[in-house]
């Protein structure tokens, strides 16, 4: 059983973010970047799947700029056994990326798709509901537990009030929430392999798709600032402005 595993480049998620002095885009000069981290919930799964027999290989595809081997290369280290980069200059949206993606899948011919439920950049929550679409592929969505077997899997899933069970036909596409698993770390011996590790880069205009915008970006603007909190000297005074100046009670 074969296993794809879409993966995106991301602003690592412990670096605070501005915007560039104009406010056209996220200012990404001398920016650290990372692997999304629901992609590398995706991939752990997918690895322990392998590791448990239950799968024969597992390839991690990527699309974006060329700097995105790098994030590709930490995917091979953590357990994928080679890689693809649909390369391209230019920001894709959720619908041209699963475009590229069932082009992809259509060469690959995978048993399993898993990929993470969103992006930490847009945070759109698409990309994965699209694609099933296009494949016309069973989809389950936020998977907090998955078990496989040759020609089904059956994944849990948190929904509001509790869990759901869904068991899905092979092809299929899952992805998942934080509570799926916990990644693992890449050693160092895992680092050096690799670099040795099958990495194919394809650019985006051999695969003859239409990836034209449909949005347009107008600003990146940071949050408004927070006003300073206002101390009390007691219960009455506190209710008094609820009351009065917030007039959130009445």
């Amino acid at each position: 059983m074969k296993i794809l595993v879409p993966i995106k480049r991301v602003v690592d998620y412990n670096v605070k973010v501005r915007p560039l002095s104009d406010n056209s885009d996220v200012d990404l000069n001398n920016v650290k970047m990372a692997v999304n981290p629901f992609c590398e919930i995706a991939l752990e799964e997918a690895v322990r799947l392998k590791e448990s027999g239950q799968a024969s290989e597992v390839v991690a595809v990527s699309v974006g700029k060329s700097e995105s081997q790098e994030q590709l290369r930490t995917a091979l280290a953590l357990g994928a056994d080679r890689a693809t980069l649909v390369e391209s200059d230019s920001v894709l949206e959720p619908l041209a990326i699963s475009k590229v993606l069932k082009k992809v899948v259509e060469d690959e011919n995978p048993d399993l798709i898993i990929l993470g439920k969103q992006a930490i950049d847009g945070d759109n929550n698409q990309t994965g509901q699209m694609l099933a679409a296009l494949l016309d592929y069973p989809q389950a969505t936020n998977a907090s537990e998955v078990k496989l077997d040759s020609t089904n899997v059956e994944v849990t899933r948190e929904i509001d009030g509790g869990l759901q069970t869904l068991k899905l036909n092979v092809p299929a596409i899952i992805t998942t929430d934080l509570r799926l698993n916990e990644p693992r770390y890449a050693s160092l011996p895992n680092i050096m392999k690799a670099k040795k590790k099958e990495l194919n880069v394809i650019p985006l205009a051999d695969l003859g798709l239409d990836t034209t915008s449909r949005t347009e970006l107008l600003s990146v603007e940071l949050p408004p600032s927070r006003e300073a909190g206002v101390m009390v000297e007691s219960v009455d005074e506190l209710m008094d402005k609820l009351k009065n100046e917030a007039k959130v009670i009445q």
